[in-house]
């Protein structure tokens, strides 16, 4: 740009540039990647940030892509979020959660990508996971992104990001290495206390809005009946809510879940039909005053919780 205009002063053009810096420093509320002397990070959204920050401590700085409170699935990454992408040490997403996300990547120069979906397995999950599924076929399938509602799967994935740092950041390799052994046994205590809470329900069956827990209902012997499908503002069908009242007189269902980050309308239309209350079981894509918690491990246990009161804990 300098060379296009070389008639601007030296001190007109370093009052430009600062600008310029100042600009993209000004991200998701975080310092922007790249501008800082750690390991720069860019996270797509808050369950990678999580991951990255847990992981790297003190040795990292994250910028999250997503806004707190903004559906992830929308988002659409901006021209300051771009550059702030190729400034970056590395940059951890979840691909096919968030095209534009992926498109961002795939153009980008990043030294070190990872993509947490190729660090576990994913399966193909519809409307209905679980017994159900089964005797169905299932409906509407497609591949599953959310792998971070499975705690031990989500721990497979932070036992990959934290060998991506440490080959990409060998300095502080060590310090990587115990960062993740740490948040690996977190994750595999709170795998415990799923399994152990929600061993004696009298139901097996629950409701919600969105299918995001298809993964953790499997981990846990449990079956998902979703109102909309993978996408979380899909409208249902007549026919698919008449089939949910049925499937919740049949199984003693008590609550409709529904979640922080989308309307809770469907869920309360649905809930008034049937004569079921309403309660939050939320997926996790994003940290706000409504969530349950501070992180993923006290939101996590909020939705076990839930989870045993519509179900009926023994």
């Amino acid at each position: 740009m300098n060379a296009r205009r070389p008639l601007i002063p030296a001190v007109a053009t370093t009052v430009v540039t600062a600008l310029a810096l100042a600009s993209l420093s000004a991200c998701s509320g975080s310092a922007a990647a790249g501008n800082t002397d750690k390991f720069d990070v860019v996270a797509s959204f808050y369950p990678m940030a999580f991951l990255a920050e847990r992981i790297g401590g003190g040795h990292v700085n994250v910028t999250t892509l997503t806004q707190p409170g903004q559906e992830p699935h929308d988002l659409e990454i901006s021209a300051r979020q771009t550059a702030q992408l190729q400034e970056s040490d590395a940059v951890l997403y979840l691909k096919n959660l968030q095209p534009s996300v992926d498109d961002a990547v795939a153009q980008s120069e990043v030294k070190t990508k990872i993509d947490a979906a190729s660090l576990t397995t994913l399966e193909e999950h519809g409307n209905e996971v679980g017994g159900h599924a089964a005797a169905h076929g299932g409906e509407a399938a497609g591949k599953d992104p959310h792998i971070w509602l499975d705690p031990v799967r989500y721990a497979e994935v932070a036992e990959g990001v934290g060998k991506a740092f440490e080959k990409a950041d060998p300095d502080h390799a060590a310090d990587y290495r115990r960062n993740t052994a740490v948040l690996v046994g977190k994750l595999e205590a709170l795998d415990t206390a799923f399994k152990d809470g929600l061993a004696g329900t009298r139901s097996k069956v629950f409701i919600t809005t969105h299918a995001a827990f298809g993964y953790l209902a499997e981990r846990y012997g449990l079956t998902e009946e979703a109102i909309n499908g993978l996408d979380p503002e899909s409208e249902p069908s007549a026919g698919r809510v008449r089939e949910l009242e049925k499937t919740a007189k049949a199984d003693g269902v008590t609550t409709v879940f529904y979640e922080t980050l989308v309307s809770d309308k469907t869920a309360k239309t649905v809930a008034e039909d049937a004569g079921l209350k309403t309660d939050v079981l939320d997926p996790i894509e994003g940290i706000t005053s409504k969530s349950r918690g501070q992180d993923y491990i006290s939101v996590m246990k909020a939705n076990l919780k839930a989870l045993q009161t519509a179900l009926g804990s023994k």
